[in-house]
């Protein structure tokens, strides 16, 4: 059960091959095939000269004998190249003889035709790779199953690619380049196998360590970003996405949908998912050379190596407008360096060497940023002035590569004085460049990977630690909102909304005349502020149907009365409740804010925040993040807009209450997860200051939806399920927490794996490990909830300090988890209890309450391997009604299955 249930399409230890009229012989090989298609042609002589170590047969469709004779030719993988109109029979005989995987070579199959393949597929249990794609290459396994070229060298480096053609032209620029591959796979626009499939599969690939992507369009966002997240939790992931569309929206209700376009809701949601995007070809074929570096860098800060002032300065103004840092050395790092170098060199900053810098002296400068922890990678850039022996120094560079431990990349500037030096960096697998901005381009987007594992781990809850909300009052209100068939809350409605979540609001009173309006402004007192209150009007600035700072009784009677005429006139068809009347702000160094909601076809609901007031659309000075949202994404959404120097002390104001902003900020995430109902939200202006925050104005969209509150489905990812968490005592009278494990609960897994017995590691993980490795610990704590589960059974402890008090510490003394199985309808479970507190009726708890969480995910069966020589779990199996039976792989284990 440790082995993909993708091994048999991308890992096959056998493949049976439909390609033609008639059976290829070794006696004939040129007239295999008769009427072979050129794909079918293509494909035949490429698997052939792959040298595939594994059995090959060929098929025919209208093959006559027995049915013991197709059981003779089953395999792992069925190729299919034939004309369109024989595919469907093809894939029919591949299920009869029970082929696992099948790719389809084809081109122009109509959508017709591709459903009734995906029937027959679905029929069989059959993973189907296509139809319209061109196949896939595993370099390692010497499988060509593509009509992508020759099959290439072998690597680290998978490629998935919605594009062919893409695909084959990365093989092709590669083989030049000497970079190599552990997968490359061709995805059409109807693979039954996703890419969401793919990257599940390349994310536990033990010979991939990193992946690159080329993206057309996804189908379901969630199952994307669970695959994604899993793989760049793994390995970097980088992306370059195409068909990027225009910002705005003809139909947005709000000044969220309009200014927030599709293409920046994909930029963050990649960020969040851990994964690097780049915005051209060109990037992208100079992450794949970095990629195929030795190291990857773990941070920002560069070192700029040079024979030329010049180049560096170049490389340093982008490495300044790209914001990364450039490293420097320290002082006694610094002056150590210089007494090996030439007394023309200046290494301050840039390590300039001069123009009569030779090997020795790169070399020095190498060393001294290998050993410095001021270095993260370093760019080593050549100009060829005469005189200069550029294959030496390349030969130099080559020779230290293996010693220095972190990213190393150059551009040896020129063409033919540098051609033959570019080769040994090509053979050393140095990155190498031909122009100083497009090698620090490069490092910047491979140091983006480690950046974005930030977020990556950030895991939030649906709801924050701030007061609770009173979520079922605003489901109230949604719901007599919608049973009056409208979408659209009134001002009144939609502060409500706010206030039930514990957002400050402005009071708000509706007068539905001249005198109404003074009466109220008289009660709460002037200033105040009159605003048209009509669904019908989505920005009431633009007919002038918003008065400020009004300060007397026959002002607000005025107003009042112009207001109306002049929206009635502008605006005819408008349905007018009336004018609210509110205080002012109070606040006049306060600064405008903006905070919106949108709601993406694809990636469901996402948050914006940004300078606020009527210009907002002019100045588009935003930031995005996918809801749920916890502090450091609450901090990361404020500081990535250009202005949020404003917030701090400016032109003698005060720098404002952040802290009530970002309360503000996780209260909309609170909305966001609670009320799936919600389409767009305007929060424009929120108006904060020193003394704190108030919103102003706001305009919610709402709609009806089939889904279950509290089930979070709306989400493109899975919050934190904090409401699993449930108290239990153990035998000897002591208590433990269960819930779900979390990203931070790491060291603890660890410390749990350490201290078992050698008998109990090997019971659970089938070897001798003492500890978990760094990818299987981030594979374990770092989950998907939608897909997984992991519980941990926390126990306090306390122990005595010197001073005569308590420190109070916790560990993980149990595991239980559950993964959902491809079929998505049962899953596959496994526990782990510390051998100190076996016996105490912790492992039945666990196992009972993971049961409980999978059935209630609508799972039908659990199932589970156990060694047979593991009596005491086979027996906790028994005891839960597990059905026990043999496993027919492997003798040494048994399989537990139970309905739920």
């Amino acid at each position: 059960m440790d082995k993909h249930y993708l091994s048999s399409l991308f890992s096959p230890q056998s493949i049976v091959v439909f390609a033609g009229p008639q059976e290829p012989s070794e006696q004939q090989p040129d007239q295999a095939l008769e009427q072979p298609g050129s794909l079918a042609r293509v494909l035949v002589a490429d698997l052939q000269e792959s040298g595939f170590q594994g059995p090959v047969s060929y098929l025919d469709i209208s093959m006559t004998g027995t049915l013991g004779d197709l059981a003779a030719s089953r395999a792992d993988l069925a190729l299919i190249a034939l004309p369109n109109a024989q595919l469907a029979d093809a894939l029919e005989v591949v299920g009869r003889i029970q082929c696992r995987a099948a790719v389809i070579l084809s081109n122009g199959v109509d959508s017709q035709l591709a459903a009734h393949l995906y029937q027959i597929a679905r029929q069989h249990n059959i993973h189907l790779l296509g139809p319209n794609c061109m196949g896939f290459q595993r370099p390692k396994n010497q499988l060509n199953a593509s009509v992508l070229g020759k099959l290439a060298r072998p690597g680290s480096i998978a490629v998935v690619s919605q594009s062919g053609a893409l695909a084959s032209s990365i093989l092709d620029w590669a083989a030049k380049s000497g970079i190599g591959f552990s997968a490359v796979v061709s995805l059409g626009a109807n693979t039954v196998v996703d890419i969401a499939q793919v990257l599940d599969f390349l994310a536990e690939d033990r010979h991939t360590q990193s992946i690159v992507v080329y993206l057309e369009g996804i189908r379901h966002a969630r199952r994307f970003m669970s695959s994604l997240r899993a793989a760049a939790n793994a390995k970097p992931v980088i992306v370059l996405k195409a068909g990027r569309q225009p910002d705005g929206s003809k139909a947005a209700l709000t000044h969220s949908g309009a200014i927030v376009g599709s293409d920046a809701i994909f930029d963050a949601a990649l960020q969040r998912a851990g994964a690097v995007r780049v915005r051209s070809m060109v990037q992208m074929f100079a992450a794949i050379k970095c990629l195929s570096a030795r190291y990857l860098p773990v941070g920002r800060r560069l070192a700029i190596i040079s024979n030329g002032g010049g180049p560096a300065v170049l490389a340093a103004d982008v490495l300044n407008e790209l914001g990364l840092q450039l490293a420097t050395l320290t002082s006694s790092d610094a002056e150590q360096l210089t007494a090996r170098l030439s007394p023309l060199a200046c290494v301050r900053d840039i390590l300039d060497l001069g123009q009569d810098a030779d090997a020795s002296h790169f070399r020095a400068a190498i060393q001294a940023c290998a050993h410095s922890q001021q270095v993260d990678g370093m760019l080593v850039i050549l100009s060829p002035t005469p005189g200069i022996d550029t294959g030496t120094i390349a030969q130099a560079l080559a020779d230290e590569q293996p010693n220095v431990g972190k990213t190393m990349i150059s551009c040896w500037m020129g063409d033919e004085q540098v051609a033959d030096a570019r080769k040994i960096l090509y053979r050393a697998a140095i990155p190498s460049f031909r122009t100083p901005e497009a090698a620090v381009d490069a490092f910047h987007h491979i140091s983006l990977f480690h950046q974005n594992q930030q977020l990556l781990r950030q895991v939030p809850s649906p709801l924050s630690q701030l007061a609770k909300p009173d979520i079922e009052g605003a489901r109230i209100l949604i719901e007599s909102v919608l049973a009056e068939r409208r979408k659209i809350l009134t001002e009144m409605e939609s502060k409500a909304l706010l206030a039930a979540f514990h957002i400050p609001v402005t009071k708000t009173i509706l007068a539905r005349s001249a005198t109404e309006a003074m009466l109220v402004a008289n009660q709460l007192g002037y200033p105040v502020a009159l605003k048209i209150d009509t669904p019908d009007i989505p920005h009431k600035s633009d007919v002038q149907g918003v008065a400020l700072n009004i300060s007397n009784a026959a002002a607000v009677r005025d107003t009042w009365q112009d207001m109306q005429t002049r929206v009635s006139r502008l605006c005819p068809d408008a349905k007018i409740h009336g004018v609210t009347v509110q205080n002012m702000s109070g606040k006049p160094d306060g600064r405008e804010l903006f905070i919106g909601v949108s709601t993406d076809e694809l990636f469901g609901p996402v948050i914006s925040f940004g300078v606020g007031g009527v210009m907002i659309e002019l100045l588009t000075d935003r930031s995005l993040e996918l809801p749920p949202l916890n502090q450091f994404l609450v901090h990361r959404l404020i500081d990535r807009v250009r202005s949020s120097s404003i917030l701090q002390a400016w032109r003698g104001a005060p720098a404002v209450d952040r802290e009530a902003l970002e309360q503000i900020l996780l209260r909309v995430s609170e909305i966001v997860c609670a009320l799936p109902q919600l389409r767009e939200m305007d929060i424009n202006p929120v108006i904060v200051d020193e003394d704190g925050a108030v919103v102003v104005d706001a305009r919610i969209v709402i709609d009806n939806v089939a889904l279950k509150p509290g089930n979070y489905e709306h989400l493109a990812i899975s919050p934190y399920p904090s409401d699993s968490e449930m108290e239990f005592p153990l035998r000897d009278g002591s208590r433990y927490i269960v819930r779900p494990l979390h990203p931070h609960d790491a060291d603890m897994l660890q410390t749990l794996v350490r201290g078992l017995s050698d008998e109990s590691r090997y019971f659970r993980f089938v070897s001798s490990i003492k500890e978990l490795s760094e990818r299987m610990l981030a594979k374990f704590t770092l989950i998907d909830y939608d897909r997984e589960m992991a519980l941990v059974a926390i126990y306090p402890e306390r122990s005595a300090l010197p001073d005569g008090g308590f420190a109070e510490t916790e560990k993980i003394i149990g595991v239980s988890r559950y993964v959902t199985n491809p079929d998505k309808s049962s899953c596959e479970f496994s526990l782990l209890i510390a051998d100190e507190f076996s016996g105490q009726g912790l492992g039945s708890r666990m196992m009972l309450s993971i049961i409980e969480v999978a059935r209630k995910r609508g799972l039908s069966q659990i199932e589970g391997l156990v060694l047979t020589k593991n009596a005491s779990m086979l027996k906790l199996m028994r005891s839960l009604d597990f059905r026990i039976q043999a496993y027919e792989d492997d003798p040494d284990f048994r399989l537990c299955v139970k309905s739920l």
